[in-house]
């Protein structure tokens, strides 16, 4: 149900219902105002309180605009390393909804302390208890009760920018909001360089006190289901995803081989069983299945019920500002006396 209503809502905000979705518009606005008139409301209110500081930790906030799909994960890993070699202790602060972020992110970066808990900030105190001086913060542009040195905002090439707020668009913030940004990284999967560039200028012009960066999310190496290194599937395949944007790495999936994929979507952060595994293989038949990394970490304690299965993983490619966005980061990482 709730993978019908997500793919549903996204056919919608798109504007593929015709008719039927324009009627939905107009019925739902009012519940648009005033749902933008809320997040106002609570933005005056912490503009005027601010968040709250963990003394000794530093914290950048990696997060969007949007529900779901931006990029987030891959790019707060990367800060993470960034933090590292800079010769930082990074933490990882997530709020824990589906533990398959968690897992990738342990597995990226195994060194890494990985904090969950709703609460951000008493995941802050407990990361400084444990010994990190900087943190990295996982969706935490909306969550303002903790305060940060850097605030890093993804913007999606492939949705409409400024577009309609919630639940007429995606969107849980206005496009105003990015004047908080003090770091807007446009990504981009299955959107040309120009369009991402075109998002890139026009932010750039709205904010110009803030860095704009460009930023490829490309295909990847191809993977086991524990992250180990593997052949490039052949023949047939069936792409499997569990993640906010399935048809996108459909995409990828096409564009990394000479495969025309079928392709099946479950919802953002499926817990996947034994059963569906089974279910998922017998579809498949001799076609190989391919999946994502975040899928994968759910996916390999049903590796005997999956048979023949790649992992398709991501590749990070700056098209314009890393230098600017690593330098930012990197100058976080406490100095040495």
């Amino acid at each position: 149900m709730r993978k019908s209503v997500e793919a549903l809502a996204r056919r919608w905000w798109r504007g593929d219902l015709g008719t039927a979705g324009i009627a939905l518009s107009l019925a739902t606005a009012p519940l648009e105002w005033a749902y933008a008139a809320e997040v106002r409301r609570r933005d005056r209110r912490f503009l005027a309180s601010g968040g709250a500081r963990v003394e000794g930790l530093a914290v950048v906030s990696v997060g969007n605009l949007v529900v779901g799909g931006t990029g987030k994960t891959p790019v707060a890993a990367w800060m993470i390393r960034v933090l590292a070699d800079a010769g930082a202790r990074p933490a990882l602060l997530s709020r824990g909804y589906g533990d398959d972020e968690l897992r990738l992110h342990r597995r990226w970066n195994p060194a890494a302390a990985v904090e969950a808990d709703p609460d951000r900030l008493a995941a802050a105190h407990r990361a400084r208890r444990h010994g990190a001086n900087v943190a990295v913060l996982d969706d935490g542009f909306q969550h303002r009760r903790l305060a940060r040195a850097v605030d890093v905002v993804l913007l999606a090439a492939e949705d409409p920018f400024p577009g309609r707020m919630l639940p007429r668009g995606p969107y849980r913030e206005p496009a105003e909001a990015l004047q908080r940004a003090d770091v807007v990284i446009v990504t981009r999967r299955t959107a040309t360089p120009e369009s991402a560039s075109a998002v890139a200028e026009t932010t750039a012009r709205r904010h110009p006190a803030a860095t704009v960066a460009v930023l490829a999310l490309l295909p990847g190496s191809w993977l086991t289901l524990e992250g180990r290194p593997a052949a490039p599937p052949e023949g047939a395949i069936l792409a499997v995803a569990g993640i906010a944007r399935p048809e996108a790495f459909r995409t990828q999936v096409a564009e990394a081989t000479d495969a025309d994929p079928e392709l099946v979507a479950f919802s953002d952060h499926h817990a996947y069983t034994a059963a569906e595994a089974g279910v998922l293989r017998r579809r498949a038949g001799k076609r190989t299945l391919v999946v994502t990394e975040k899928d994968a970490v759910k996916l390999e304690r049903h590796a005997t019920e999956l048979g023949d299965v790649r992992v398709l993983g991501i590749r990070l490619a700056w098209e314009s500002g890393e230098t600017e966005v690593r330098n930012l980061v990197a100058a976080l990482a406490p100095r040495e006396a």
